[in-house]
């Protein structure tokens, strides 16, 4: 995107409409969202921006304006909560990272010192649990599941059960990679919310769903039905590479007000940082 917004500034003192509308394109393609685009766009029409640094200017009057997006975001944060167990609850879709993304979780907080318990609530799948199992032994992260067709909702009640018997740090919550337009298993997911709640009232502390840096405008309808359903309370950008930009992060934020919790940049298991707006935005639009 970089490139693009220095070919299309190139030689400009004034932000006239074509330069405009050609800036416009490129932020939507770039997954920003329509919305979050024209916000963008306006809000840099109206700054009134010209002389020989206008490419300069332009790309710094971006970078804060989407600075702004991501710190309007809510800030709380699982790790930092007191008690025991605090409990995360991870969702999204088939084919975004969601196991790989916990398994990488339970590393990083085993790493830290506190003691770690995995609930293998997608009982949809029957290799799920398997490719859970390995994480956790990679973690080196107990795991509870139970047989393929369980009732999630009952597995999530013991594997808590479990963790206050245990007094475990930090008790994460997988669940099945539903497409987020089946209603039936949306209501699933409503269940092991209410079964963890009735539970402990307080639970769960966090509610993340795993999006695919790649996945694009559909990022946004995502989110937007799980927030619905189950109260998302942050992101996990997963696959962030050196091709994936997933500005689909600020269409949400901004939208939703759902801050990025965690960024994946790889398959090691030391490939999961806590998600850093200053870096994504340098990796938007350059120093």
């Amino acid at each position: 995107m970089l490139e693009r917004i220095s070919a299309t500034l190139k030689g400009k003192t004034r932000l006239e409409p074509g330069t405009l509308d050609a800036l416009e394109q490129i932020l939507i393609e770039a997954d920003l969202g329509v919305q979050t685009t024209q916000e963008l766009i306006n809000d840099l029409k109206a700054a009134s921006l010209e002389g020989e640094d206008l490419e300069e200017s332009a790309r710094r009057f971006l970078k804060e304006k989407i600075r702004t997006i991501f710190a309007s975001g809510r800030t709380a944060a699982a790790s930092a909560l007191d008690g025991k167990p605090c409990v995360i609850l991870v969702v999204g879709v088939n084919g975004t990272g969601k196991t790989t993304f916990i398994g990488k979780m339970a590393h990083l907080f085993k790493k830290d010192g506190k003691s770690v318990l995995l609930a293998g609530a997608d009982t949809f799948r029957a290799a799920a649990g398997e490719q859970l199992q390995i994480w956790a032994k990679r973690a080196g992260s107990d795991i509870i599941l139970q047989s393929p067709g369980a009732d999630p909702a009952s597995v999530a009640y013991d594997a808590l059960e479990a963790a206050m018997a245990r007094h475990v740090d930090v008790l994460i919550v997988d669940t099945a990679g539903r497409l987020h337009t089946k209603v039936n298993l949306m209501e699933e997911l409503k269940k092991i919310r209410r079964v963890l709640s009735k539970r402990m009232p307080s639970a769960p502390h966090e509610v993340l769903l795993v999006l695919d840096a790649t996945t694009g405008q559909n990022g946004l309808a995502q989110a937007s039905f799980f927030t619905q359903a189950v109260g998302v309370t942050g992101l996990v950008l997963a696959k962030l590479d050196g091709t994936a930009r997933g500005g689909i992060a600020v269409a949400v934020s901004r939208t939703l007000g759902i801050p990025v919790r965690w960024a994946g940049l790889g398959e090691g298991i030391d490939d999961l940082v806590p998600f850093d707006p200053e870096s994504f935005v340098e990796g938007l639009f350059g120093p």
